[in-house]
């Protein structure tokens, strides 16, 4: 079902070590709203759509966040490529790497452990929509937070690619919402 492409779908080539930045960006990795989250909602509501458009498009978008989770780790593998040992305690991430090292684990910003109770799904295609819609505007917004606090250019233009990527999968989200929202009036 998957075909795995060795190359992200936006080129992600951060030259700047930047530790405080990684505190934030990790929440798109395995926060509330992040892209981890996103993925699994997404490939776990497919099951329940009453057609094969919704069953596709959910698992299109899906599939597609589970490419913008590979950018994000990548933008934070190397946001920390090289640091010291004085510079991880210095950005507050002495912790995480006592237990990880240089590993990747997929945490908000405050290191709150990544949770299946993130996944929003009720079976329901409107109200799974409807759900959809208001995470790929939070996303869109917390992208919008880290391109603020971004001053890489390497780092801002893949976040900006992937905000826009959240508009588009709203605008595809809604337009079935649209959709079951009428075949559930008729």
């Amino acid at each position: 079902m998957f075909r795995y492409e060795k190359r992200l779908m936006f080129p992600v080539k951060v030259r700047k070590r930047d530790l405080k930045m990684v505190n934030t960006i990790i929440t798109q990795y395995g926060g509330p709203d992040g892209e981890l989250a996103a993925a699994l909602r997404y490939l776990n509501q497919r099951y329940s759509m009453p057609d094969d458009h919704g069953r596709a498009l959910l698992t299109d978008i899906g599939t597609e966040e589970l490419s913008h989770v590979e950018m994000v780790a990548t933008m934070v593998h190397q946001l920390m490529a090289g640091a010291s040992i004085e510079e991880i305690k210095e950005a507050g991430l002495g912790k995480h790497y006592g237990q990880r090292g240089f590993d990747l684990f997929p945490v908000d910003n405050f290191g709150v452990p990544f949770t299946v109770a993130y996944v929003g799904a009720v079976g329901d295609p409107v109200a799974d929509m409807s759900e959809n819609m208001a995470a790929e505007q939070k996303a869109r917004a917390v992208y919008e937070n880290l391109i603020d606090l971004a001053d890489d250019e390497d780092l801002i233009q893949p976040l900006l690619w992937l905000r826009e990527r959240e508009l588009l999968h709203f605008a595809m989200f809604k337009e079935l919402y649209e959709r079951y929202k009428n075949m559930e009036e008729t």
